[in-house]
């Protein structure tokens, strides 16, 4: 017996197919008959009731239009992209070849992960493009962006200029050698690179002999005139960092502002009594002074420091100081350069423009409320030799305390210029080394100790 139509896909019940029982299909589905109620299966379904269900499920709504609305008419886009399976229930018909089977998309995932894999790779595309770019920029662009920063007013570095004094005497007194020139090229590359790394301003002043009077040469009286010309030069500064030839700056990566004036006052004191290898009285006993004039430490604020500079064993050192622009500096710069003090005393002053200032210091009160002393090692430390041969540590180097500068003072009498700056000049190239030279000499070294070129400090 062939069969007219396939029993129900449901499992464990269905409609009666015709064709399966006597007398089916003589009788008409829509009126009564014997036949249009299977008694064999569950539940009773008639025909009628089957056919009404298949035409319920496979229907449209009559109040609906067919691809009426616009996600009708992109369905079958979006279906595309976002796949998903429909599960249905056991009262809805499904054909009987695809009922309990899942779609699967051939060759990758379903889903939202199928959905997001190529903007995936667009977006690791484009983070890799960023970072390559970014790369670049600091290869190329890092330390141009750095110093424009420090040089700028957020920075700070355009309060700050070094004065450096160059061409001393300028060979009219005496041929300049060899040395001499070496000297001058290594201590002005020095400065330059210090300044170029926080966006200070250098300049250079030309020491040149010149005979100012008959019977006397005054270039080393000119550091007035040249602070002078630099506060011209610079309005928007407002420190001026004196410093002489024979001086090499030790710390590259140390900033004036983080070395001393970020916290200025903790670094000074005004007491030259805590010091005082001139014996000066301190303060003048003179009763018309007022109590600004009789006070140790002045007003005790940062701001009323106009001028910074060290002692060292025989009274104020001028080979690094610092002078601040404002009506106190002008007025102790017409003071200091002043031709009837200068005319009266300069052949019995020895140190010319320093012996000048502590007289000044000695006899002027409203001087001592406007100048601070910095310890000596803070901006002008000495190497052994002078001050004494020993190994001070008030006065000399230390490398372990990275002092910023050294001060080869005297190096002219009986000691070699030359060798002190290069000395100086290599140790502090090596202690300015980057992480990867650092790495390098490291494993260098190592290397060296195990094959046994380099032999152990304790052996």
């Amino acid at each position: 017996m062939t069969l007219s139509r396939s029993p129900s896909p449901h499992p464990g019940g269905g409609w009666s197919s015709p064709g399966l029982l006597p007398a089916s299909g003589t009788v008409s589905p829509n009126g009564p008959s014997p036949g249009s109620i299977s008694p064999g299966t569950p539940g009773g379904i008639s025909w009628a009731a089957a056919k009404a269900k298949s035409d319920e499920v496979r229907g449209y709504p009559s109040f609906s239009t067919r691809n009426g609305g616009f996600f009708s008419r992109q369905r079958h886009k979006i279906s595309t992209r976002f796949h998903s399976v429909r599960r249905l229930s056991s009262r809805e018909y499904v054909d009987k070849d695809d009922f309990g089977r899942e779609w699967k998309r051939s060759g990758g995932g379903c889903g939202l992960q199928g959905a997001l894999r190529i903007p995936v790779r667009r977006g690791r595309f484009r983070l890799l493009l960023a970072l390559l770019l970014v790369w670049v920029g600091y290869l190329f662009f890092w330390t141009s962006i750095i110093q424009t920063y420090r040089r700028s007013p957020i920075g700070g570095g355009n309060k700050f200029v070094i004065i450096l004094g160059s061409n001393v005497e300028g060979g009219v007194m005496e041929w300049k050698g060899a040395r001499e020139w070496a000297i001058e090229r290594n201590s002005i590359w020095n400065k330059k690179r210090y300044a170029q790394n926080w966006g200070y301003e250098l300049e250079l002043a030309n020491l040149l002999a010149k005979k100012r009077y008959s019977h006397e040469w005054r270039e080393s009286w000119e550091k007035g005139d040249v602070i002078r010309e630099a506060m011209r030069k610079y309005p928007d500064a407002e420190w001026f960092w004196w410093l002489d030839l024979n001086t090499w700056v030790m710390e590259y990566d140390t900033s004036l502002q983080h070395h001393l004036f970020n916290d200025l006052e903790s670094h000074v004191y005004r007491d030259i009594t805590a010091y005082n290898p001139l014996n000066i009285t301190h303060p003048l006993p003179e009763f018309w002074l007022d109590e600004l004039g009789r006070s140790l430490e002045g007003d005790g604020k940062a701001d009323s420091l106009n001028m910074l500079l060290t002692q060292d064993c025989a009274g104020f050192n001028l080979g690094s100081f610092f002078v601040r622009r404002s009506d106190w500096t002008d007025r102790l710069l017409d003071t200091w350069w002043d031709p009837v003090m200068y005319e009266q005393m300069h052949m019995e002053w020895e140190h010319k423009e320093q012996d000048a200032l502590e007289y000044i210091y000695q006899s002027q009160p409203w001087v001592r409320s406007g100048v601070g002393f910095l310890p000596q090692r803070s901006i002008n430390a000495f190497p052994p030799g002078a001050c004494g041969d020993g190994d001070n540590p008030a006065v000399h180097y230390q490398q372990n305390a990275h002092d910023l500068v050294v001060n080869m003072a005297g190096c002219m009498f009986g000691r070699d210029c030359w060798s002190e700056i290069y000395y100086y000049r290599e140790l502090s190239n090596w202690l300015s080394r980057s992480g990867w030279e650092r790495f390098r000499d490291g494993v260098t070294d190592i290397y060296d100790r195990m094959t046994g070129k380099v032999k152990d400090e304790d052996d």
